[in-house]
């Protein structure tokens, strides 16, 4: 997407985290992201403070900024309250099973399990920072997204 005078251009949604690499690579092997040239664990040094993901075309997705001390966020209720959250998509209740358990095997930990839910199947789960994220079939229209 182009810059326009009249708006600004999302570049990318940064995460705090006390670990960027570890959330770094759990948000790479959960999306199939890479690292931003240089960020790559052999090149970017043992404890970076700042760490991009980039998808297939190289366009910067997440970013990973140290945040020493910071505590999970809680959700759905509680202190600190999350301050914004990830929705992924699939394409049936088959992917959404098998993107759960991935998630899961990769570090996350199921909140809530909506999977039955006839108009809109998905997994609530929290990253290992304790960002909360959500992964749900995508809807006919794919404007549409959870609350």
């Amino acid at each position: 997407m182009a810059t326009s005078p009249d708006h600004p251009r999302l570049l990318q949604t940064v995460l705090d985290t006390p670990d960027p690499r570890r959330l770094a690579e759990f948000y790479r092997e959960l999306l199939g992201f890479r690292y931003r040239p240089g960020d790559e664990p052999e090149q970017a040094g043992p404890d970076p403070d700042w760490l991009v993901l980039v998808d297939t075309d190289g366009s910067r997705r997440l970013a990973f900024q140290l945040a020493p001390g910071m505590p999970a966020p809680r959700w759905p209720a509680g202190s600190p309250p999350q301050m914004l959250h990830l929705d992924l998509t699939v394409g049936s209740v088959a992917d959404l099973e098998r993107q759960r358990s991935r998630a899961v095997d990769l570090g996350a930990e199921l909140l809530q399990d909506r999977s039955t839910d006839p108009d809109e199947p998905l997994y609530v789960l929290r990253d290992p920072a304790g960002h909360p994220f959500c992964i749900f079939v995508a809807p006919a229209s794919s404007d549409a997204a959870p609350g």
